[in-house]
C-alpha cells in the first residue's frame, strides 16, 4: 500500500501548530523579560510603576497590560517566580550528595547566583505588603535546607548549638550581606568568597 500524501488540510494543520508554538515561545521570551526587569526594578524602587517596569523590560506598557492586567498581578506573578527561583537553585545545589558542609556551600553560591530577586526576598516588608502567596507556607526548597542541616548535626559537621532555624536565618542574612557588598562596589566573588568564608565559621562545631 503506497503512502498517502499529505493533504492540504494536515499541512494547513502542522503549519497552525507550527505557529502557535511561535507565538508561545515568544509570549514566553516577553513574560520572562518582563518578569527580569520587574525584579530589578522593584528591588531598587518598590513603588515602582508599571510604566517603569516597561522601560526596563524594552516593551510598550500596552504590551505589559496584556501580560499583567494589573499592578497586583505583576507582583503574584513575580513573587511565584521568586519561589520557583529558589526551588531551582536547590534542585541544582543536590543537597543530598557529599558532606553536608560542601552542601551547604553549593546551596549559598547558587542563591547568591539568583541577584536582584535576593533583594525581594530580603526585603519582608515588601512580601507582607505584596501579599505574595506561599511566603507564609513552608516549600520544598525549605524542608530540604531543614534536612540538610539536621544532617549537618548528625555527621558533626554543624554546631549542636546552632538549631535549624538559626543556621537558616544565618545562611540568609549572609547572603542579604554578600548581595548588598556586590551592590555598592565589590565583585561578586570577593561578595560570595567571604559569605561562604564566613558561613563556614559560623557554622562549625566549637572546640
Amino acid at each position: 500500500m503506497e503512502p498517502m500524501e499529505p493533504t492540504d488540510t494536515a499541512a494547513s494543520d502542522r503549519s497552525d501548530r507550527s505557529d502557535r508554538s511561535d507565538r508561545s515561545g515568544a509570549r514566553g521570551r516577553t513574560r520572562r523579560a518582563i518578569l527580569d526587569a520587574a525584579a530589578v526594578v522593584l528591588a531598587k524602587n518598590s513603588g515602582a510603576s508599571l510604566g517603569d517596569v516597561a522601560a526596563a523590560a524594552g516593551v510598550g506598557r500596552t504590551t505589559v497590560h496584556r501580560y499583567f492586567a494589573e499592578r497586583s498581578d505583576l507582583l503574584k506573578a513575580l513573587g511565584a517566580d521568586v519561589l520557583e527561583k529558589v526551588a531551582a537553585a536547590t534542585d541544582r545545589s543536590h543537597l543530598e550528595d557529599g558532606p553536608a558542609l560542601a552542601a551547604l556551600e553549593r546551596l549559598c553560591q547558587e542563591l547568591f547566583e539568583l541577584g536582584d530577586a535576593l533583594t525581594l526576598v530580603f526585603d519582608e516588608s515588601l512580601v507582607a505588603t505584596w501579599n505574595w502567596e506561599g511566603w507564609e507556607e513552608d516549600t520544598d526548597a525549605d524542608r530540604a535546607l531543614a534536612r540538610l542541616i539536621e544532617r549537618g548535626h548528625a555527621e558533626g559537621a554543624f554546631d549542636p548549638a546552632l538549631d535549624v532555624d538559626w543556621i537558616v536565618q544565618t545562611l540568609w542574612s549572609l547572603l542579604y550581606v554578600a548581595w548588598q557588598r556586590g551592590r555598592t562596589g565589590g565583585t561578586k566573588h570577593e561578595a560570595l568568597t567571604l559569605c561562604l568564608h564566613t558561613l563556614r565559621k559560623a557554622v562549625a562545631p566549637g572546640p
